[in-house]
């Protein structure tokens, strides 16, 4: 039976497993609409495209984890946006996506094709506006050739490492018929296990350091919690110890593993005083390097092994002594078993009592600031602390970008327990939050979302919150409110010197203050101020119990 193309774009991804398209419709995007409302598909609103492009990249990791856990599972995430402005609204947040390796697929009508050439009223290069953010982006020319370029593109999306891809749907091939079948999609293969000399050529490497170091990345959590057992496996094996990349979105290696010793500082000094052992193993990093331009070469001695599934990460900032191109469970298990061959028992039982001691130091350094008692509001400590009372068996989103440091110190998190916002543009977290609370209902055992997300970032796109409330969400939003952009602040200082007294810190600091309560139950959710240090806990716990989206605007200092 034939069916328009739209209905095509429709049935083959109802095939492939997926169960919601979020966006912002426009009349190019209608038939699109119209066939989504005619399937099981639920179509989720967004009242913004980035906000769209947000939650659908934030399902997308979720489901990523479920998928781990279940072969039928399919984590791609698709929105879809309107023509040119509508897919420049939602780049911001392909942008995150594409720094998360979210599985997104990304669509957005546009004119039917024998009329664009009259640059009619938005429209735009599509593809160009958005190709250098995904693994492939195309027009698809005709109905003819939909089937073949839609299982391309969720292919390329699903397989690692894994990111957005863009589509464009022209009006006139969206209603056009076709009576093709749809295209099986078929396995998505993993990166493989590496060459077997170069794991080899690795773990020589690092058998033969004196103070080696491991950097882990994202990576390694979108590879599964195999990878990360077998990442704990081969720091206990060669006595490494273990830090984050710099920026990590999700939770790579426990953070109550007397291994870890936090996340690896953006400016240079933090880096060279965290990064300081003669060999440095790199495994799925993909943000390796300082937040600002450094003025010496960070590691000019130190022997540099990289492990992970993309070519392009492998010595792309520094020489590789050795590189191994492969999926860093696999790669990781194997090494691990080398090593416990060629490490004698007194060699990784030095080598883990002086690991464990620099941890501790490490740790003690990044300890949270006390509470001021000069104000009365809460520390980032003490909220961090009331997160690891109330939360810490959720999935905690975080776009605190200096509070969520204290989060991070004080909740033991463990595999698949923290989404983070990994490309530093400020507007992904409360979007992503928003789609893995939609994500985690399809599980059968359903986690409880927490978004923790500074007052800057949450005013990037309160309308999320709408979307929040009228697809009955479950979801608790910490909003952590010190009135200003810190982190600016601390750019401040860090790239034009001084003291803050010296400082204007124009455009910096929020006064009058925003009014996050009303803001939210301005979209229909509940919410409250929490100014009481000591009832910050109680509030989130009581939040939780509770149905449906909920805003606690906790008042701290910095």
């Amino acid at each position: 039976m034939a069916v328009t193309g739209a209905e095509y774009l429709v049935d083959a991804l109802e095939e492939y497993g997926v169960e919601h398209v979020f966006g912002n419709p426009g009349t190019t995007e209608l038939p699109t609409v119209q066939a989504v409302s005619n399937s099981p598909i639920e179509y989720v609103l967004a009242l913004h495209e980035d906000v769209a492009t947000g939650m659908a990249a934030g399902y997308a990791t979720a489901r990523r984890y479920h998928s781990h856990h279940d072969d039928s599972v399919n984590p791609l995430g698709v929105t879809n946006l309107h023509v040119a402005p509508g897919l420049a609204h939602g780049v911001g947040n392909v942008i995150g996506a594409a720094f998360s390796g979210s599985p997104l697929l990304v669509t957005a009508g546009n004119y039917d094709t024998d009329f664009q050439h009259e640059e009619p009223i938005l429209h735009g290069d599509l593809e160009a506006l958005v190709d250098q953010y995904t693994k492939w982006s195309a027009s698809i020319p005709s109905v003819e050739a939909l089937p073949a370029m839609l299982r391309r593109a969720v292919r390329q999306a699903l397989t690692p490492p894994t990111g957005p891809v863009f589509l464009e749907l022209p009006i006139d091939v969206m209603t056009d018929e076709t009576d093709a079948d749809v295209q099986r999609l078929g396995p998505i293969p993993d990166a493989g296990r590496g060459d077997p000399d170069a794991v080899a050529a690795a773990a020589r490497l690092v058998a033969e350091a004196d103070e080696p170091v491991m950097v882990i990345g994202d990576e390694v959590a979108r590879s599964g919690p195999d990878a990360i057992a077998a990442a704990v496996d081969l720091a206990e094996a060669a006595g490494l110890r273990v830090h984050g990349e710099f920026i990590t979105a999700e939770s790579n290696f426990p953070t109550d593993h007397a291994l870890w010793g936090g996340t690896v500082p953006g400016t240079e000094s933090g880096f060279v005083g965290t990064v300081d052992g003669d060999t440095v193993v790199f495994v799925g990093c993909g943000s390796a390097t300082t937040s600002l331009a450094h003025d010496e070469e960070l590691l000019p001695d130190a022997t540099i092994v990289q492990i992970g599934p993309d070519g392009w990460e492998l010595g792309k900032n520094w020489p590789a002594d050795a590189s191994v191109l492969g999926d860093p469970g696999h790669v990781l298990r194997e090494l691990t078993e080398l090593l416990s061959e060629d490490l004698s028992t007194g060699e990784r039982d030095d080598r883990l009592e002086r690991a464990r001691e620099r941890v501790a130091a490490i740790r003690e350094s990044q300890r949270p600031a006390d509470p001021d008692p000069d104000d009365p509001r809460a520390s980032k400590g003490q909220l961090g602390e009331a997160m690891a009372e109330a939360a810490a068996d959720a999935l905690v989103v975080n776009e605190g970008v200096t509070a969520g440091h204290a989060v991070r110190w004080n909740v033991p998190l463990g595999p698949e327990q923290w989404i983070g916002n990994k490309s530093g543009g400020l507007g992904y977290g409360l979007p992503a939050a928003i789609g893995a609370a939609i994500a985690e209902r399809e599980r059968p055992d359903p986690r409880d979302v927490v978004a923790f997300i500074g007052d800057g970032s949450y005013f990037y796109y309160p309308q999320a919150i709408y979307s929040a409330v009228r697809h009955g969400v479950d979801l608790t939003t910490v909003v952590a409110d010190n009135r200003n952009y810190r982190i600016l602040k601390d750019n401040t200082l860090r790239v034009l010197g001084g003291e803050e007294g010296d400082h204007d810190f124009t455009a910096m600091d929020f006064e009058p203050p925003m009014d996050v309560p009303a803001n939210a139950e301005s979209y229909g959710a509940t919410a409250e101020l929490v100014d009481d240090p000591g009832a910050i806990a109680d509030a989130i716990a009581e939040s939780r119990s509770r149905d449906g989206p909920t805003v606690l605007d906790v008042a701290i200092h910095d």
